[in-house]
C-alpha cells in the first residue's frame, strides 16, 4: 500500500496534469472557432467549383481532346495517396482515423497488384505510415511552423502533385482528410481528385446548358482543373484544422474530467489511510496509558 507521502505526491502530480489539460482545452476552444469559420467559408466556393466543373465535364464526356486531369491516363495501375493529418497529437482519434482509412485503402490496392505511392501532409501521418509504408512514401510536407494555414500552403502541395502527374508518376490520386461535422464528430474522408471525379447528376448537367462559355470549354477546363486540385486540397487542410481542434478540445475535456475523478479517488484513499493511521496512534496512546 502506498504511503501518505506517495499519495500526496500523486495527487499533486495529477493536479498539475489537470491544469495542463484544462489549459489545452481552452486554447483548442479558442482556436476552434476561427478554424471552423474558415472551413465553413471554404465549402460554398469548393462546392460551386465542383458544380461548374461537373457541368463542363459532362459536356465533354468522351471528348478525345479533354484535358488529362479530366480524362485520366487511361490506366489505374499506379495510385497516389495524399494523406493529410495533423502536425501534433493529443487529439483523440483524429489522426488515427485518417491513417486507418488510408492504410486500409493502400492494403486493398496492393492486394490487387497495384502500385501505391504516398504523399503525406502533416508530421503525425508521416511518422505513423513510415512504419509500414516506408518504401511507398515519395514525399513529405509539413506546415508545423505555419501559424495560420492559407491557400499558399495548399498550392504548394498541389504543385507537387501536379508535377508528379505531369511526369507520369501516377494514374489516380486520392486525398484523405477528416471532414469537420461538430466538436465531437469528425469523419475520415477519401476523395479522388485526379482524374477529376464528379457526380454527374441531372441538375449539374442541366445547369451547364444555361451557360455559353468563351473561350472554349476545353480551354476553361485546362485552366480550372489545376486550380480545382489546389482548392480541394485547401478545403481538406481547413477541414482538417477545424477537426483537429475539435478533437483536441473534446480529448482534453475528457482528460480533465478523468484527472478530476482520479484526484477524488486518491484524496479519498489518502483521507482513509490518514484516518486509519491517526486511529492506530490513538489506540497505541490509550493502550500505553492503561498499561501504566
Amino acid at each position: 500500500m502506498p504511503s501518505l507521502k506517495d499519495l500526496k505526491n500523486r495527487i499533486a502530480s495529477v493536479k498539475a496534469t489537470q491544469k495542463i489539460t484544462k489549459a489545452m482545452k481552452m486554447v483548442a476552444a479558442a482556436k476552434l472557432r476561427r478554424a471552423q469559420e474558415a472551413a465553413e467559408a471554404a465549402r460554398p466556393y469548393a462546392e460551386r467549383m465542383t458544380k461548374v466543373l461537373a457541368g463542363l465535364s459532362a459536356a465533354n464526356a468522351g471528348n478525345a481532346e479533354a484535358p488529362l486531369l479530366l480524362s485520366g491516363t487511361g490506366k489505374d495501375q499506379v495510385h497516389l495517396l495524399i494523406v493529410a493529418t495533423g502536425e501534433r497529437g493529443l487529439a483523440g482519434g483524429f489522426n488515427s482515423s485518417i491513417i486507418r482509412l488510408a492504410r486500409d485503402h493502400a492494403l486493398k490496392l496492393l492486394a490487387q497488384g497495384k502500385t501505391v505511392k504516398i504523399l503525406t501532409v502533416g508530421r503525425k501521418g508521416n511518422d505513423i505510415l513510415r512504419r509500414t509504408f516506408r518504401e511507398n512514401i515519395v514525399d513529405y510536407v509539413t506546415f508545423r511552423e505555419v501559424k495560420q494555414l492559407g491557400f499558399a500552403q495548399a498550392d504548394e502541395v498541389a504543385q507537387k502533385v501536379l508535377a508528379l502527374y505531369n511526369a507520369g508518376e501516377f494514374d489516380i490520386a486520392t486525398l484523405f482528410y477528416a471532414r469537420f461535422q461538430s466538436v465531437i464528430s469528425q469523419v475520415a474522408t477519401a476523395s479522388q481528385i485526379i482524374p477529376a471525379k464528379f457526380e454527374t447528376t441531372e441538375p449539374a448537367i442541366a445547369s451547364s446548358a444555361l451557360y455559353e462559355y468563351e473561350p472554349s470549354e476545353e480551354e476553361i477546363l485546362e485552366d480550372l482543373l489545376p486550380k480545382n486540385v489546389a482548392i480541394q486540397i485547401f478545403r481538406a487542410l481547413l477541414e482538417n484544422n477545424a477537426s483537429f481542434y475539435g478533437a483536441q478540445m473534446s480529448a482534453m475535456d475528457n482528460a480533465t474530467r478523468n484527472a478530476g475523478d482520479m484526484i477524488n479517488k486518491l484524496t479519498l484513499s489518502y483521507n482513509r489511510q490518514r484516518q486509519a493511521q491517526i486511529t492506530k496512534e490513538l489506540i497505541e496512546i490509550i493502550s500505553g496509558a492503561e498499561a501504566l
